[in-house]
C-alpha cells in the first residue's frame, strides 16, 4: 500500500530532491497547492498573486517510512519559523505547508508539530490544512536538481547525504 502527503518548503526543486533521497519515498512530483487559481503555470505562481505554494507531492511506501518519520525529516529541511521564506527565497508561494488528503494523517501530523514546536520559543507557521487542489509544475521543473546538478537549491547539499542515510528506527 501506498499513501501521499503533500509538502510545502519553499523553492520545490531542492525540497523534492531533499525527498527523493529517503528511503521509503517511491516518487516524487513538483507543482502548486492550495491557490485560488486554476492550473497556474510556474510564471503566475512567481507573481505570488495566485495564493499557491511551491508544493511537492510525495508518494511513499509507509511500511519503509512512516509519516511521522517524514514529516520529522520535513522539519529538518524548514526553518519552520519563518513566514513566507525560506533561504533566499520570500514570497507567499515559499511559504512552508502540510497538505493532507487524508483526515486520519492528522493526529499524526498535530503529534509532530507539537514536538516540534518545544524546539521554538516563536509560533510555528507552518500551515496545516487539507490539500485543497494540486496542480504539476511545467516538465522542466520535475528533477530539476538531478537535470541541473549545479542548479539553485536554498538547501545545503549535506542535507542530502543526511536524507540518504536517514534510516527510521523499527520497534
Amino acid at each position: 500500500m501506498t499513501k501521499e502527503i503533500y509538502l510545502a518548503g519553499g523553492c520545490f526543486w531542492g525540497t523534492e530532491h531533499y525527498f527523493k533521497q529517503i528511503e521509503g519515498v517511491l516518487e516524487t512530483e513538483v507543482g502548486f497547492a492550495n491557490g485560488h487559481t486554476e492550473n497556474p503555470s510556474y510564471k503566475e505562481v512567481y507573481t505570488d498573486e495566485t495564493g499557491h505554494a511551491e508544493t511537492v507531492r510525495i508518494k511513499y511506501d509507509p511500511e519503509v517510512a512512516s509519516l511521522k518519520f517524514l514529516l520529522q525529516m520535513f522539519f529538518k529541511a524548514i526553518d519552520p519559523t519563518s513566514l513566507n521564506k525560506q533561504g533566499h527565497d520570500e514570497g507567499t508561494r515559499y511559504r512552508t505547508g502540510i497538505y493532507y488528503t487524508s483526515e486520519e494523517d492528522l493526529p499524526i501530523i498535530n503529534e509532530v508539530f507539537d514536538e516540534e514546536q518545544k524546539n521554538y520559543s516563536q509560533p510555528l507557521v507552518v500551515e496545516r490544512q487539507p490539500l485543497d487542489r494540486f496542480y504539476n509544475a511545467e516538465e522542466y521543473h520535475q528533477d530539476y536538481l538531478d537535470k541541473n546538478p549545479t542548479g539553485y537549491c536554498h538547501l545545503p547539499l549535506e542535507l542530502f547525504e543526511f536524507a540518504k542515510k536517514a534510516k527510521e528506527k523499527k520497534n
